[in-house]
C-alpha cells in the first residue's frame, strides 16, 4: 500500500543520480543506492508508519516530536536533529520560520515537516534537475546551504529596505517609518535568532562528533557553521542599524512634537494679554474707560493689540521667541 503522508521520495544511485518515485505506490528498500524520504508530519497516518521503522529511540522521538529547539545528535551509526527553514507559500518563501526534522543513516535520509519548507522544496528541484548528492549528508548540506540562500535573500530585501528608509530619514520624510522599521527589526531578531541557533548546532556538532561515524554521515559542519557565522554578522548589523534608525526617528518625531509645543505656548503668551483686555471691557460695571466715549471700541483694540506686542517684546527679549 502507499507510504501515508509521504509528500516525495527519491532513490539516489552509486554515481549520486536521483530518481524520483511515485509516492502513490509501494516501495521497498531492497535496491541499490540510498533514499531520501519527506513526510508531511502533520498526517496521523504518517505518525503510525514511521513509529515501525527500525531505528535508534532517540532519534524516532525527535522525529515525531514537535520540538522547536534546534538541534544536532549523532547515536548508532545515525544522525538526526531539528533546524530552522523558512516557510514557503504557493509563490515563494516567507518571513515565517518552520522547523525540518531529519534523521540519516547510510542507506536513508528521513525529513519531516508540520507547514511547507523552503529548503527542502529547493533541494527536491534541484534533485530533479539532475543535482547529484553522492550521500546523505551531501544532500544535508545541501539543504543547509539553501536555509541559508533564503534567509540570505531576506537579508538582501531588509537591507534596500533600511537604505531607503535612511534616505527618507535624511530627508525628514518620516511619514509611515515607525511601523516599516519595527517590522525589519522584527525580522532581523527573527534571522539571528534562528541562525545563532543553527550555527552553534553545528560548531558544536563539528566539535564533538564521534569518529566512528562514516563519511557518508559526515556533514562538513565547520564550513557549513562558518558560512552561517558570516551571515549573522550581517543580520546582526543591520539589527543594529534598524535599532539606531529607529531611535533617530524617535528623536525626530520628538523635536517635531516640541516644535509644536514651543509655537502652542508662543500663541498662547500672545492672546493671553488681548483676552485679559476684552474681559475687562466686557464686565457690565459703571466707570469702565471709553464707556462713554464713541470711539472706545477702536480704543480697546488699540489696547489688545498693544498688550500683544509688549509681550511679544518681553518673550524676545528673554529668548523665549527664536
Amino acid at each position: 500500500m502507499p507510504v501515508p503522508g509521504l509528500v516525495w521520495a527519491f532513490r539516489i544511485d552509486a554515481a549520486g543520480v536521483a530518481q524520483p518515485l511515485p509516492h502513490e505506490a509501494p516501495f521497498s528498500f531492497e535496491h541499490d543506492g540510498w533514499y531520501w524520504l519527506h513526510f508531511n508530519l502533520a498526517d496521523s497516518r504518517a505518525q503510525l508508519w514511521l513509529s515501525e521503522l527500525v531505528l535508534p529511540p532517540p532519534a524516532r522521538a525527535l522525529l515525531q516530536s514537535k520540538d522547536t529547539y534546534q538541534q544536532l545528535h549523532s547515536v548508532d551509526g545515525c544522525v538526526y536533529g531539528v533546524i530552522a527553514d523558512l516557510m514557503r507559500d504557493i509563490a515563494d518563501a516567507t518571513e515565517d520560520t518552520g522547523f525540518l526534522r531529519f534523521v540519516m543513516t547510510e542507506r536513508l535520509l528521513i525529513t519531516g515537516r508540520y507547514q511547507a519548507l523552503c529548503a527542502v522544496d529547493t533541494a527536491r528541484r534541484a534533485l530533479e534537475r539532475g543535482l547529484r548528492v553522492d550521500h546523505c549528508a551531501a544532500l544535508f548540506e545541501v539543504i543547509v546551504h539553501n536555509v541559508a540562500d533564503a534567509m540570505e535573500s531576506i537579508t538582501d530585501n531588509v537591507a534596500e529596505t533600511l537604505d531607503r528608509i535612511e534616505d527618507k530619514l535624511l530627508s525628514e520624510d518620516t511619514d509611515d517609518l515607525r511601523q516599516g522599521l519595527g517590522r525589519l527589526r522584527r525580522t532581523c531578531v527573527r534571522l539571528h535568532r534562528h541562525l545563532s541557533g543553527l550555527r552553534v548546532v553545528l560548531h558544536r556538532f563539528d566539535r564533538d562528533r564521534g569518529d566512528d561515524l562514516p563519511p557518508s554521515l559526515r556533514p562538513h559542519a565547520g564550513k557549513l557553521a562558518q558560512r552561517l557565522d558570516g551571515l549573522d554578522r550581517t543580520v546582526t548589523e543591520m539589527r543594529e542599524r534598524s535599532r539606531l534608525l529607529q531611535e533617530e526617528l524617535h528623536l525626530q518625531i520628538e523635536e517635531q512634537g516640541n516644535n509644536s509645543l514651543r509655537v502652542l505656548s508662543v500663541l498662547t503668551a500672545l492672546l493671553l494679554p488681548p483676552t485679559l483686555v476684552t474681559g475687562m471691557f466686557g464686565m457690565n460695571l459703571h466707570g469702565l474707560p471709553f464707556s462713554e466715549d464713541g470711539g472706545g471700541f477702536a480704543w480697546a483694540i488699540l489696547i489688545m493689540l498693544l498688550s500683544s506686542f509688549i509681550a511679544y517684546v518681553v518673550m524676545k527679549r528673554f529668548g523665549l521667541i527664536r
